[in-house]
């Protein structure tokens, strides 16, 4: 394995600057950040172009390092000093992928249970609502405008499960939720709004989009445009809305419940 000891090298640079949103968006590649997130990306077909880490992180983390080793299309050792170049954490433990986003579209099943991210901004919100959504048995994520579902933070906060369950980022949100109208499912807009129907007593017969709005002004006009029906969660007390994450998750637990 070849080894890159300075921060400099062009390979360094390369992988530290998908640290950036629009890298991200010019090359298709993300990186992660971690050795079991790698080994998540290594299980689930995610394609690794390059795994780069230390002595030190092979040693102490011997089979995440030969599950993804084995899939990697390169491999090469760092020094401190040029893993400390790719790090986003405080404490790094300095095992890094390059990996290239998914293309798969998500296909609209009639019957199936899905979110929508209407300008969701917060990266720990988005990965908070992933974990949600794959723990309730959701059928797919879709984000539209707002936190980029490959940003490190985002990828950390899923633990994993942006990587696992199915999720497509469109820049067309308006679009997905037309064509989720044609196969029949409900469009549902989560709103801090009294006079809009109780989620806990929504009953469904079809199958469902439930849109979360971002974290300060809520569902867009325009997407409140295509939701067929509001929905709200009762609260007590003074609190007049919850946090996006916190919102989605009672909403998920009601649908799924209620399904």
């Amino acid at each position: 394995m070849e080894r890159l000891t300075s921060k400099n090298n062009p390979r360094v640079k390369a992988a530290s600057a998908l640290l950036d949103r629009r890298e991200r968006k010019k090359t298709g590649l993300f990186l992660l950040e971690g050795a079991r997130l790698c080994a998540d990306a290594a299980d689930n077909g995610v394609v690794i172009e390059t795994l780069l880490l230390t002595d030190k992180a092979a040693d102490k983390y011997p089979e995440e390092f030969a599950l993804v080793r084995g899939v990697a299309r390169d491999v090469f050792l760092l020094s401190e000093e040029a893993a400390e170049k790719l790090s986003d954490t405080a404490n790094s433990q300095h095992f890094f992928c390059v990996c290239q986003r998914k293309t798969a579209d998500l296909s609209i099943d009639p019957r199936g249970l899905y979110v929508f991210l209407d300008g969701v901004q917060n990266p720990d919100n988005l990965g908070a609502v992933s974990r949600t959504a794959e723990a309730l048995g959701f059928t797919g994520l879709i984000v539209g405008a707002g936190c980029d579902p490959y940003s490190p933070k985002a990828l950390r906060a899923s633990m994993g499960a942006l990587l696992r369950f199915p999720v497509t980022a469109t820049a067309d949100g308006g679009a997905w939720l037309r064509a989720c109208r044609e196969k029949g499912l409900r469009v549902l807009a989560t709103v801090p709004d009294p006079s809009a129907e109780d989620i806990t007593k929504l009953q469904l017969t079809s199958g469902a989009a439930l849109v979360i709005g971002n974290e300060g002004s809520g569902v867009s006009d325009e997407t409140l445009s295509l939701c067929t029906d509001r929905v709200t969660i009762p609260m007590a007390g003074k609190a007049e809305s919850l946090n996006a994450a916190a919102a989605a998750a009672i909403s998920m637990w009601e649908l799924r419940r209620n399904a």
